[in-house]
């Protein structure tokens, strides 16, 4: 496992948050991203208690017809 810090993206209810500098732990093999529980409590703290983002990014949608 590689310890390092990732952004973590996350779809809740038609939106989409990202939250940079997250630390990880990452599988070399499959890239797997593995984090503990307290990050984890603290990431939906972030979400549940919506708080001001430091950023707000813009991004195209595209549709991935077949």
């Amino acid at each position: 496992m590689i310890e390092t810090k990732v952004t973590y993206t996350l779809e809740q209810d038609g939106h989409f948050y990202l939250v940079e500098n997250v630390p990880a732990r990452i599988s070399p093999e499959t890239g797997e991203q593995y984090f503990s529980p307290e990050t984890v409590q603290r990431l939906q703290s972030f979400i549940l208690q919506n708080k001001k983002p430091i950023k707000v990014v813009q991004t195209p949608v595209f549709e991935f017809a077949v």
